[in-house]
């Protein structure tokens, strides 16, 4: 049964494996999706496009229908009184005869709602249709007629086709014989574009289907050519490869953490805070705008300083991450650097002191001393209370030290070394990592102390003279 079971728990290899796998597969997803929701967005757009380009074409076509049936009998309105009933009925007579295709009629009510002519409805002549809605309760026959009153326009509204009876949208254009309290105008079904919409709309999402299964056909070639090529190295080199990925990863993924923590914490108490702030005077600005308030530029002023000073974080963080001074002029040059920023920053008085090694510091011992230093400064800033700080950085017979001491509160007589927050456990592990000391002291005046020493381990050879000045650690 155990066997069964550590059959079942995967090696390091197989979690590898996994581990790439897993990230491929959610990267796969992400761009499929975005892919999938650009292509509907893009189609969206193009299909409105379309609608609206067909609806537009079937308005002007209304309108010039209504406009050469208005030119074919306007001499005989033109001429007649409002009361001229033969004017009328010869009009009416005209329009009545004027049908085209398989649904096309002109239609005309007077003012009060009567139908005075309907050629392919004739059942509704001289009938009194106001307050008509169809069956989604748009009104229908008043709408027509303030329209008409108004000059002339368009209206779309459920009717019935005359070929089946069926509802079918319709747009009508409508004009108006205002002499003789007339609303003249036609219209013309638009099933079809409707139609060609959703027919589009199904070929869009028939894409996107056959986009999904060609994404999710190379993601599966994808990943099973992870799986094997994971599985040959797994045969090939498993315990060798087992026992250096299992050190190697293990110290990556502590230093990935470690500076993701930071990072984020860095993150989180400036560029967010900040960024909220931006985002606050933009709304501001927003709705001062809409409000048309003179004053909009006041919070967009405050959101341009607030980026300045997002711009100025993201620098900081970004020189903290790998401070180019460290590699270019060495350690003593990097740490003085940092506490020229630090008292410009917090405006607490610091004062550093450093000494020409013989000896230069290897990459590790420069790098931990350097952060130790930032991360004791950062404690001062946020827990000591300080108002001077002392640095120094020196060499002697036992190997190299750096000392922070500030003015400030001081730690509780319980924070030691072995017991301390997270920023102190940091500085103790650098040193642990390099076979050096780490020391937390009280003075009795108040006031902390942080010694770090490296030991000579991590000295390399002096410089030649032409660089020895140089090597200023």
């Amino acid at each position: 049964m155990r066997r069964w079971f550590a059959l079942l728990i995967p090696s390091y290899a197989q979690k590898l494996t996994l581990l790439a796998a897993v990230p491929l597969i959610l990267a796969v997803a992400a761009i499929a999706l975005l892919v999938a929701l650009q292509a509907r967005a893009l189609a969206e757009r193009e299909i409105s496009t379309l609608e609206t380009q067909l609806i537009e074409a079937k308005k002007a076509e209304l309108r010039n229908y209504v406009t050469q049936a208005r030119n074919g009998f306007y001499f005989i309105y033109g001429n007649a009184a409002p009361d001229d009933e033969t004017a009328k009925q010869q009009v009416a007579q005209i329009l009545s005869a004027m049908i085209y295709g398989d649904e096309g009629q002109f239609f005309v009510y007077d003012y009060d709602g009567t139908q005075l002519v309907s050629p392919r409805q004739t059942e509704r002549i001289n009938q009194d249709w106001s307050g008509q809605t169809d069956s989604e309760g748009t009104p229908v026959v008043d709408e027509l007629i303030r329209t008409a009153r108004d000059g002339a326009g368009y209206h779309s509204y459920l009717w019935p086709k005359p070929s089946t009876g069926q509802e079918a949208r319709m747009i009508t254009y409508v004009t108006s014989f205002p002499s003789w309290r007339w609303a003249v105008g036609t219209g013309v079904f638009i099933d079809d574009v409707l139609a060609s919409v959703a027919t589009a709309r199904a070929d869009v999402e028939a894409r996107v289907q056959s986009t999904f299964v060609y994404i999710g056909a190379i993601t599966l070639v994808a990943l099973l050519v992870v799986f094997t090529t994971g599985m040959l190295i797994n045969l090939r080199e498993r315990r060798l490869a087992d026992a250096k990925l299992k050190r190697l990863t293990q110290r990556v993924f502590d230093a990935q953490e470690e500076e993701r923590g930071r990072v984020a914490r860095e993150l989180h108490d400036g560029i967010s805070q900040i960024l909220v702030g931006v985002r606050y005077a933009l709304d501001n600005t927003r709705r001062r705008l809409e409000r048309g308030d003179t004053r909009a530029a006041e919070p967009l002023n405050k959101g341009i300083d607030s980026l300045a000073q997002a711009i100025i974080e993201v620098r900081r963080i970004s020189r903290d991450l790998r401070p180019g001074v460290l590699d270019d002029l060495g350690l003593g040059p990097a740490i003085k650097t940092l506490t020229e920023e630090f008292e410009t920053s917090t405006g607490i008085a610091c004062a550093f002191q450093t000494v020409v090694f013989r000896n230069r510091l290897d990459d590790e011992a420069k790098i931990a001393l350097y952060r130790i230093a930032q991360e004791a400064l950062t404690n001062i800033e946020k827990h000591a209370a300080a108002t001077h700080v002392q640095i120094s950085l020196r060499g002697h017979r036992h190997g190299g030290t750096l000392s922070i001491a500030d003015n400030g509160r001081g730690v509780r007589s319980t924070q030691t070394a072995g017991s301390p927050g997270l920023g102190l456990r940091n500085m103790q592990e650098r040193m642990d990592q390099l076979g050096g000391t780490l020391t937390i002291s009280q003075g009795k005046s108040g006031g902390t102390t942080i010694e770090a020493t490296v030991p000579l381990s991590h000295m390399l050879p002096p410089e030649d003279s032409e660089h020895s000045k140089v090597a200023a650690e």
